[in-house]
């Protein structure tokens, strides 16, 4: 089968023929129809410190994705040939002490589809079954294939009660976009989305009705007043891994106030932490989703009316990968999917 893959200790991924994996008695061996690029996918193609230290060449990356059951193993019930499925990409254990206690986006043993073990970009993938999703025909599979990175945006964005409160988000990829469209979608009062991508506030703009700046040509303490924010932001989502995003939004959140990070720095970064402490912020450190009440809740506000269609701009076939990686790196594009028809 054909599969994009991190061959070597380089920048860029290479297609190549692998096999197709074999399937254990609990697996479900899925034909690939859509996949989605992610930012998690963007490191390891430009091959930064992160990536660098963390995969094992060669490695099939991806794990974004949706497709259809081409077969299940002995042991698999719930499962049936042709279902359209999407999967949790957090493998998780069943011995810590987290794992026990139904908290297994907490699990220690965590291993990441695409990171730790073949990915999702390739014509075949193998899944443990406990971690394949059915999907409702109100989702369509372009959708399908972003449910990874929709599902982090609703952990972090639903972390807190947001009716009737202002949000600031930080960082205009898709995922802020789809935290500030969540946001606005369940009841918050004013949300602000801040980036120093132009292209990317006007996309956010045709995904979702909130106020957006661009911090290097306007002013956030001027927007505030605008938008008659007088003691500060009640919740901070931080989607950017942006130093300067990350102390612009702990001056700017009110007293006491509620803060999602989930924003991945490429390197270490300066935080000064006694504007979090003078200000009893609360911080909470997003990974993943929460396994499986993020799924639900994420499907379910996607099937009672939230739009997130526009936040996907490009599509492309998988042989077009370097087109569509060099597109995501350029800042010109939203959600990049690929059919592997």
């Amino acid at each position: 089968m054909k599969a994009l893959v991190k061959a070597k200790d380089e920048i860029g991924l290479v297609l190549s023929d692998v096999n197709v994996p074999k399937i254990g008695n609990d697996d479900v061996l899925i034909k690939v129809k859509t996949t989605a690029i992610c930012g998690t996918d963007l490191h390891i193609w430009n091959w930064d410190n992160w990536a660098s230290s963390t995969i094992k060449t060669p490695m099939t990356v991806g794990h974004e994705f949706m497709g259809e059951v081409f077969e299940v193993g002995p042991d698999v019930k719930n499962f049936q040939i042709g279902d359209r499925v999407s999967a949790e990409s957090h493998i998780t254990g069943q011995n810590s002490r987290n794992a026990k206690a139904g908290k297994l986006h907490l699990d220690p043993e965590t291993v990441n589809i695409g990171v730790d073990r073949d990915g999702a970009f390739a014509e075949f993938i193998s899944v443990p079954a406990r971690n394949v999703v059915n999907l409702p025909d109100s989702i369509s599979d372009q959708i399908g294939s972003i449910l990874d990175p929709f599902g982090n945006a609703v952990h972090a964005t639903l972390s807190y009660d947001l009716v009737g409160e202002d949000v600031l988000v930080t960082g205009a990829g898709p995922i802020g976009i789809m935290s500030a469209a969540i946001a606005k979608y369940v009841g918050a009062r004013k949300v602000l989305l801040t980036d120093i991508n132009d292209h990317r506030l006007e996309l956010a703009k045709k995904v979702c009705d909130v106020e957006v700046l661009n911090p290097l040509t306007g002013s956030l303490e001027e927007k505030m007043t605008e938008m008659g924010i007088k003691e500060g932001f009640d919740i901070g989502l931080e989607m950017s891994g942006s130093e300067q995003a990350i102390d612009q939004m702990m001056s700017a959140m009110i007293m006491g106030g509620n803060v999602s990070l989930l924003g991945l720095p490429s390197d270490k970064i300066q935080f000064d932490l006694s504007k979090a402490i003078f200000k009893a912020l609360n911080l909470k450190a997003i990974y993943g989703r929460e396994i499986f009440e993020t799924w639900y809740k994420g499907m379910a506000l996607i099937d009672s009316g939230l739009n997130i269609e526009k936040v996907i701009t490009h599509k492309f076939h998988y042989s077009e990968f370097e087109t569509a990686f060099d597109l995501l790196n350029s800042g010109k594009a939203g959600k990049v999917v690929l059919t592997w028809d």
